[in-house]
């Protein structure tokens, strides 16, 4: 009897010790998967994957802004009575964003990028650079003198940290995918993936071709020309890990302008405020409080921002300046704030993504709110790999004549997608979406009583069509509308820009307050930051606690 019992008791130890056992070598190692139980990151070979990720690493020159919801448009009396920027609920996830606007020092690094890898010398390179310079003749004014300003405020080092201005919404989405390449060839080489200094090969003209994220991502070898097996680092020596992927975690996403709701969101800046009128919507300015100037002991009456401060008024009188500027003032000259961001009020306004519409529709979306979706799918050859634009560089003539790059050389060709991705889809049925629900066909059940011809419907949003191009010698062919029935300035290629500026009053400084203009046009008080999306999780919290509910 007490024999049969102990080798029972013993019998269950066993057991209890091999599951224990069992459990600890599959949860215990990172490298050993929990599904199968087989290893991972083996030098034999199969499943490669960073299991010792920790978080994204904060993109250079950006702030961490954590994600949250807040009362999106303007709550406060509306005295323009547009009805233009409604209150609504959003959720908006956790994201990265220049903690100041994109300065001329910083644009003049991807001009001089341009000119060196694309010389304008050449025929097929010429308008690439020509393409992306702003517009420094915005500063003109027939009744003003400001030549100083068009021929110095870009290049000249006394402006190098202020604003850059003049440059359209297109140019400031084309930087943003410049920088991506840029930061992720650094990282890679500082991870090994690349040889030191291989990304100064090409502007020394060392090395044909150039490269993108996009492109090395899907097929590596097609990267710097084709000549990047003598750029690799010391990750070559080992087979499986010569070429970094999304799964070795290292390749941040891309830069990119940052949508309304962000920028709003980070302009406001709740993170520091514990008043429940502010969460509802009713913070008037980035900083606390319902005034312009600063109410603390140090710096008291200061203004907190570069606006214009009335009739003639750009800057206070001599010696008694009020905010310390005329034009734009240098980046970092006013406080932050909460989230650690510069200027979110004055100095420049700043381009957003969306394309503008009056109404922001909350019943469609209330999570990350954007409009200006169209959805894109990397082209095949007949290979079976992704088409490479090596050689080929395709460009648009802009409704103002301006003629800009779409493509650089060794991007990726993208096409839009069809029917083998919305097939039986709820979520998205076509490309382009910029028009949907307010515009497009489905925005009324009138929309065919607007017009018999569907190719010049005359629908909610039927700006004015103008055809502008270029022929064989380069002169430019203008057609105009003519058309007496047009009804609206607003189409899909009009955008957002938010925030005030040196020449706005006081009431555009409102993070709520929202305005428009056609993508290809720029001014003197407008330019822009970026921002980047985060991966994983939504605080930065090190340590981070698990909540479990007792079981009983």
């Amino acid at each position: 009897m007490k024999k049969s019992f102990f080798k029972v008791v013993l019998s269950c130890f066993v057991v209890a010790g091999t599951l224990s056992s069992c459990k600890n070598s599959s949860s215990s190692s990172k490298n050993v998967s929990r599904a199968t139980g087989w290893k991972i990151n083996a030098k034999e070979g199969g499943f490669q994957y960073n299991s010792n990720f920790k978080e994204q690493e904060t993109p250079p020159g950006t702030v961490f802004i954590e994600g949250g919801t807040f009362t999106k448009g303007q709550v406060q009396d509306d005295i323009m009575h547009d009805w233009n920027n409604s209150p609504t609920a959003q959720h908006v996830q956790s994201f990265y964003m220049d903690e100041t606007e994109v300065t001329n020092v910083m644009y003049l690094e991807y001009l001089d990028y341009l000119k060196a890898v694309y010389p304008p010398e050449n025929p097929m390179y010429e308008n690439i650079y020509k393409g992306a310079l702003p517009d420094t003749l915005v500063w003109r004014n027939r009744l003003g003198f400001n030549e100083t300003m068009t021929n110095s405020y870009l290049r000249h080092p006394a402006y190098g940290e202020y604003p850059v201005v003049g440059v359209n919404w297109i140019q400031a989405t084309q930087y943003a995918e410049w920088r991506t390449d840029r930061v992720n060839e650094a990282t890679l080489e500082r991870e090994g993936y690349l040889a030191k200094d291989a990304k100064y090969k090409v502007l020394n003209g060392e090395i044909g071709g150039t490269f993108s994220t996009e492109a090395y991502l899907n097929n590596p070898e097609s990267v710097y020309g084709g000549q990047i097996d003598s750029l690799q680092g010391k990750q070559k020596k080992d087979s499986i890990n010569s070429f970094a992927k999304r799964s070795t975690g290292i390749i941040s996403p891309e830069y990119r302008l940052p949508t309304e709701t962000e920028w709003e969101y980070a302009a406001q800046a709740l993170i520091g405020s514990r008043e429940y009128n502010n969460y509802r919507g009713r913070k008037k300015y980035p900083w606390e409080g319902d005034y312009t100037r600063n109410g603390q002991r140090l710096g008291r009456g200061d203004q907190l921002a570069n606006f214009k401060q009335g009739k003639g008024d750009y800057g206070g009188i001599a010696g008694w300046s009020d905010d310390g500027a005329d034009i734009t003032a240098e980046v970092k000259s006013y406080k932050p704030n909460d989230f650690g961001l510069y200027d979110m009020a004055g100095n420049v306004s700043e381009w957003v993504a969306d394309v503008y519409r009056p109404i922001v529709d909350d019943e469609i979306s209330d999570f990350n709110y954007y409009r200006g979706n169209i959805y894109l799918k990397k082209a095949i050859g007949e290979d079976g790999k992704v088409q490479i634009l090596r050689d080929s560089v395709v460009f648009d003539t802009l409704p103002n004549g301006k003629v800009v790059a779409l493509n650089l050389p060794g991007e990726i060709k993208e096409v839009p997608v069809g029917e083998e991705e919305t097939y039986l889809r709820t979520n998205f049925s076509k490309s382009d979406n910029r028009g949907y629900r307010d515009g497009d066909p489905g925005s009324s059940r009138f929309f065919q009583r607007f017009s018999d011809d569907e190719s010049d419907a005359r629908k909610m949003y039927d700006s004015p069509k103008h055809k502008v191009e270029r022929d064989s010698t380069g002169k430019l062919l203008r057609q105009y509308d003519t058309s007496n029935y047009r009804t609206s300035l607003i189409n899909d290629e009009v955008r957002v820009y938010k925030g005030g500026s040196w020449r706005d009053r006081a009431f555009w400084l409102d993070p709520a307050q929202r305005r428009y203009l056609p993508q290809y046009m720029a001014t003197d008080d407008v330019g822009f930051r970026c921002a980047m999306s985060r991966v994983g999780s939504k605080s930065k919290t090190k340590n981070k606690t698990v909540r479990h509910k007792k079981v009983r």
